[in-house]
């Protein structure tokens, strides 16, 4: 279900004053409800590099080949790379997907409780699976799992926003120091402050 930014977060965000004018005008919602781990990252790596109408399409083949979520946990590491190919995966997607529910099914994490599971855990665990980057567990945390204090510098709309907004000029692992210090006072909820800036994009509030 979708709804809108607690009050109180919008309030101690509001203690960057920087913030304060796309707090002000913006209103992103979230989805409350989390989702299944493996489902999203299987969604990403059938998603990237592709526009959302032909994401949605091949995913919906992919899903076709399964009848169920249970089947596909189940046979995918399996599952002839020919076959993931013929709903229009590319060879190197199929690998991906299968190093991923190898992933799972190695180290039986289909049913394990990822809310007692710290942030860095889960991105140690999951950056392991070749094919599966820090940016994509990020936005994992994020959006399937609602962790509330989530900094995905590796997204170019957060790390270009923030620099353009607070006017920092600095590159590289200095650049990620410095936007990483300024987002200090949004914690504990990064992920929200974000969210705003993900809906700040092209406006005339981000010079």
């Amino acid at each position: 279900m979708s709804v809108p930014v607690d009050p109180e977060i919008i309030h101690h965000l509001k203690k960057d004053r920087i913030l304060v004018p796309i707090l002000e005008n913006f209103s992103p919602s979230f989805d409350s409800n989390p989702s299944d781990v493996f489902d999203e990252l299987t969604r990403s790596i059938v998603s990237q590099q592709l526009s959302v109408k032909a994401a949605a399409t091949i995913y919906s083949r992919f899903l076709s080949l399964f009848n169920n979520n249970n089947k596909l946990r189940n046979t995918l590491a399996d599952f002839p790379e020919e076959t993931l190919r013929s709903v229009g995966l590319s060879a190197q997607k199929a690998k991906y997907l299968k190093n991923v529910a190898l992933h799972f099914d190695t180290n039986q994490l289909h049913h394990v409780n990822w809310k007692s599971w710290s942030d860095d855990d889960i991105i140690n665990e999951l950056i392991q699976i070749k094919g599966v980057g820090k940016w994509t567990i990020e936005m994992i945390l994020m959006f399937s799992l609602n962790r509330p204090d989530v900094l995905p510098l590796d997204d170019l709309i957060i790390r270009n926003n923030i620099q353009r907004l607070y006017g920092v000029e600095s590159k590289n692992k200095q650049l990620i120091k410095d936007l990483t210090t300024i987002a200090e006072s949004w914690r504990p909820y990064r992920s929200y402050a974000c969210l705003y800036l993900w809906a700040a994009k092209n406006s005339a509030f981000i010079p």
